[in-house]
């Protein structure tokens, strides 16, 4: 590509995003899972994350927003709708299922950030990144998987439809927690922070979880007020959502956001050239490298492979990465390696 330039791991992220010439495509090696430590560490030799980062050389240096309480380390765990503490989001009960529009959702306990939030824990994880890299804020702010909590996932879907004003009343009660938080770690790192990986869980592996329409209705209007919120401190919004989100790719840009992460590889519509085809001009992606099969079952050659093709796909405007956050253990060393290369 014409232009190419060697730049600085921020630079080259940026320009990326940009989808400007980039001396090669940014790349992000995602988040280990604790469990897949062991494997990377003795694949590249070394004993400890910090270490693990540099040698593969990626460009965007990820961190946790710090939120603590007695029951949770993780802002992702801020809001305890379950019923059951065994039972999980998907198929468990939540506190609101009773509940019909009218009903008081004050009784419920809502967190306050501000009582959870170090700002200089904020600080401090921000300071220990090397520099020269691209710093990305995890806030996460999940609005709509946590309202599907709250009532518990098949509960909630109804809800949309037979109590729409109770369940814009508790996500918009969610969205306004999520604005406070943000507002604190965004306040605290003052200016120094490029970018923030926020989203929801929109897709499943062949469909959206709920109609483009639902989405419209209930949940971009959230999207947007927390992109805009990250805009206004200057900070660019890598938004999440696994599965086939292809029919409201549009409707995620159209709300601000600056990448759509993952591109889960395998999800129905989610094809790399399909992708650069029909959005290439107006979305920029981070993903794409498969860890359902490829980077579980193949060969080393075989991923080169893959991420050559994505890297001709996309010269720019792909920030090369696993097709979900977590790296998990089943996924394998050498794969990883090949994939950052």
């Amino acid at each position: 590509m014409k232009g190419k330039v060697a730049v600085t791991k921020r630079e080259r992220a940026f320009a990326t995003i940009e989808r400007k010439a980039v001396d090669r495509p940014a790349k992000w090696l995602g988040m280990p899972v604790s469990e897949s430590y062991a494997g990377l560490f003795e694949e590249y030799g070394v004993n400890n994350y910090h270490d693990l980062k540099l040698a593969v050389d990626d460009d965007i240096w990820e961190f946790d927003i710090p939120y603590c309480t007695a029951n949770s380390d993780s802002i992702g765990r801020a809001f305890d709708f379950l019923k059951d503490e065994n039972g999980n989001t998907l198929t468990g009960s939540g506190f609101f299922e009773e509940f019909s529009d009218g009903d008081d959702i004050s009784v419920f306990n809502w967190p306050d950030p501000a009582q959870h939030i170090d700002k200089e824990e904020c600080r401090r994880r921000l300071e220990a990144i090397p520099s020269g890299y691209a710093t990305m804020g995890v806030v996460w702010s999940s609005h709509f998987q946590d309202a599907c909590a709250a009532f518990g996932m098949e509960s909630a879907l109804m809800k949309m439809k037979t109590d729409p004003l109770l369940f814009k009343e508790i996500i918009d009660r969610i969205v306004d927690f999520y604005l406070k938080a943000n507002q604190i770690f965004y306040e605290a790192v003052d200016g120094k922070l490029d970018f923030v990986l926020l989203g929801n869980d929109f897709g499943t592996q062949d469909s959206l979880i709920c109609s483009p329409d639902d989405l419209r209705e209930f949940v971009f209007g959230g999207t947007k007020a927390l992109i805009d919120q990250a805009h206004s401190y200057g900070i660019k919004v890598v938004h999440h959502s696994c599965g086939a989100v292809r029919p409201v790719i549009n409707d995620i840009t159209a709300c601000g956001a600056d990448v759509i992460h993952p591109i889960q590889a395998l999800a129905k519509g989610m094809e790399p050239q399909g992708l650069k085809t029909d959005f290439g001009d107006t979305a920029s992606f981070c993903g794409g490298v498969d860890t359902q099969e490829l980077l579980v079952n193949a060969a080393p050659e075989e991923v080169e492979q893959v991420v050559k093709r994505l890297k001709h796909i996309f010269p720019t405007g792909l920030i090369i990465s696993p097709s979900h956050e977590a790296l998990l253990p089943d996924a394998k060393p050498e794969n990883i390696r090949a994939m950052m290369l």
